[in-house]
């Protein structure tokens, strides 16, 4: 299994730990990420840590779908890519429809089909068989509808790159078979290993779908996961419960949250309920200490080194190739980088 890390995205305040990634490329970790909300760009701040490395690969989790055109996606991801040697993962994401007509102000629309058209689009363009032309849905290139001049026309990617590495933030089974479809690996939030199975069959059609045999060999699967080195179980599910309530109970509409429907599906569902009702009602500390702890265990890595080692398996067993390492102990990343044995190359 390779390692990962997320610097997540700002508060306030932009800091970029770029002493601790620099610690992480020596122990080996194969990939750092970063995201994007409504505050800082996922792009830029990875710019600058590829200047600041040299090894580790470069990955977007995520990209809001919304945010860019695909073609400028393409141009975008494709520069990092050219500038940083090859090192770029491009990880999409679709947000949710309050940030995506609130904050980018376009129609949310028929977020499956726009996911769908995007990465169809981006493939296009990295390829360079043709001008692209491309008429779907939620995508016209060239776009030929209200406003149009009449005067656009396909055209052809100027810089020469490859096919970037394209990895999908899905939740829902539509499109987790359309990441197992068309991308390179699947960024899944909230991921238990002891629920694959109600992942397994689409992403099971999806490989049938795509053809030409693919199957989970040549597919990234890359969960975020706590990883905390305690003697003290309970305080350590106690620091995970805030970010769970928020999402859980605050993310997104009441009628509309995809975490939440994601927990309910676990077998959590009467929480679920309960907590988004006491968050959007402004108790959130109520809220928090409704979060189970068995939840908190199932999503995370936590306790002494050797419970750790030993609730890894499931990880290895559900077949995760990349951990999502989510901690703030160095003893932590080390324990991680000693049980995957993860190693620098000389």
């Amino acid at each position: 299994m390779k390692l990962a890390f997320n610097i997540g995205y700002s508060g306030a305040q932009l800091a970029i730990p770029l002493d601790l990634i620099l610690e992480l490329e020596r122990l080996g970790f194969d990939s750092v990420w970063t995201a994007e909300a409504y505050g800082s760009d996922a792009v830029t701040p990875l710019a600058y840590i590829a200047a600041r490395t040299e090894r580790i690969k470069l990955g977007t989790a995520i990209l809001q779908v919304p945010a860019r055109t695909p073609a400028s996606c393409a141009m975008t991801m494709a520069t990092l890519d050219a500038l940083s040697g090859g090192r770029v993962l491009v990880g999409l994401g679709l947000s949710g429809p309050q940030v995506v007509e609130g904050w980018y102000g376009v129609p949310y629309g028929k977020p499956a089909v726009r996911l769908r058209e995007y990465v169809q689009i981006l493939r296009a363009i990295w390829a360079r068989v043709a001008p692209v032309s491309f008429q779907g849905q939620e995508y016209q290139l060239p776009y030929t509808g209200p406003g149009s001049s009449g005067l656009g026309k396909p055209l052809k990617s100027i810089l020469h790159t490859r096919q970037l590495p394209v990895y999908l933030a899905t939740m829902g089974p539509v499109n987790i078979r359309t990441t197992a479809e068309l991308a390179d690996g699947w960024l899944p939030i909230w991921f238990s290993p002891y629920r694959m199975d109600l992942f397994r069959p689409a992403l099971e059609e999806g490989f049938r779908r795509a053809g030409g045999g693919k199957s989970f060999k040549e597919f990234d699967i890359v969960p975020g996961c706590t990883v905390h080195v305690t003697d003290d179980l309970p305080a350590a599910f106690r620091a995970m419960k805030p970010q769970l309530a928020l999402y859980v109970g605050g993310m997104g509409a009441r009628e509309k949250n995809f975490h939440n429907e994601m927990i309910a599906r676990y077998g959590y569902a009467d929480a679920a309920a309960r907590i988004q009702e006491l968050y959007l009602a402004g108790r959130k500390q109520e809220a928090e200490a409704l979060v189970p702890d068995e939840l908190c265990d199932e999503l995370s890595l936590c306790g002494p080194e050797a419970r750790i080692r030993q609730r890894y398996r499931a990880w290895e067993d559900a077949g995760v190739t990349t951990m999502m390492v989510q901690s703030r102990q160095m003893e932590a990343f080390r324990l991680m980088a000693a049980i995957t044995g993860a190693a620098a190359p000389a």
